[in-house]
């Protein structure tokens, strides 16, 4: 990142709970922010396990998170992000922890209305969309919003808690049901995904590894399975159409 003092800091940040990501993903996509953000910005990672991350890394507790113990450890964490309270100010732009990062992260910070929140348009399979448009959802592995800025959204998810999690599946349709009078589409493309842009379809995936991300892209989003280090090494499962050969150009950006 290059130092500018005329620029305002923004802060990039990733939130990790559990075991299920280890500190090297957190170091692996912080290096590749690093990389490609001109700014100055803060690198925050909020957890409640800091071990083994990069010291250049500020490493913050977990926001406070009110839910039943059977949401409490999964991606329903995200809208505490939204809280009054976040020791930030400014521009957030959240990643989760499961991307790569190949290309520049400023347009990012510069895109649109500084007070909405851009938001991945989640994709879907092709041939669910032969009928219908893509439902208005966003997908929550990549977006941006002012720091303590929209604690209301967080007051909102307590008054409904109960109602919103027995009717909103995967949570980032809640998130999107909240911040929907202030959210926007990211340009489609700044962030691909994996599976949907770059695996190929079956049966050619099991002849040719994943295409590489194209030049226009900053962003390939892993939702789901496989994850960067298993599609590097290559991956399988149970349905012919998941297998993932050994994708060796994720090597560069991991």
């Amino acid at each position: 990142m290059a130092e500018n003092e005329n620029q305002e800091i923004v802060n990039v940040i990733t939130i990790k709970w559990g075991d299920k990501y280890g500190a090297d993903y957190v170091n692996r996509l912080y290096r590749g922010v690093a990389k490609n953000l001109q700014r100055p910005a803060r690198l925050v990672c909020f957890t409640e396990r800091p071990e083994g991350i990069d010291a250049y890394i500020e490493t913050k507790p977990l926001p406070q998170f009110d839910a039943p113990e059977s949401h409490l450890w999964c991606n329903w964490r995200k809208i505490s992000l939204f809280r009054d309270d976040l020791p930030l100010e400014g521009l957030c732009l959240f990643l989760d922890l499961d991307l790569l990062i190949t290309g520049p992260l400023d347009p990012l910070f510069d895109f649109g209305d500084p007070d909405r929140v851009p938001i991945i348009h989640n994709w879907m399979a092709a041939h669910k969309t032969i009928f219908r448009d893509r439902p208005e959802i966003g997908n929550s592995s990549v977006f941006r919003f002012r720091a303590n800025q929209f604690g209301f959204i967080y007051e909102q998810y307590l008054r409904e808690m109960t109602w919103a999690m027995a009717n909103f599946h995967p949570p980032q349709t809640y998130l999107t049901h909240c911040i929907r009078p202030y959210m926007c589409y990211w340009p489609e493309q700044w962030v691909v995904s994996f599976k949907r842009h770059l695996q190929r379809p079956f049966p050619l995936n099991w002849l040719a590894p994943a295409k590489t991300p194209p030049d226009h892209a900053s962003i390939v989003a892993f939702h789901g399975r496989p994850n960067p280090d298993e599609a590097l090494s290559g991956y399988s499962r149970n349905k012919p159409h998941h297998k993932v050969l050994p994708t060796k150009w994720i090597a560069q950006y991991w």
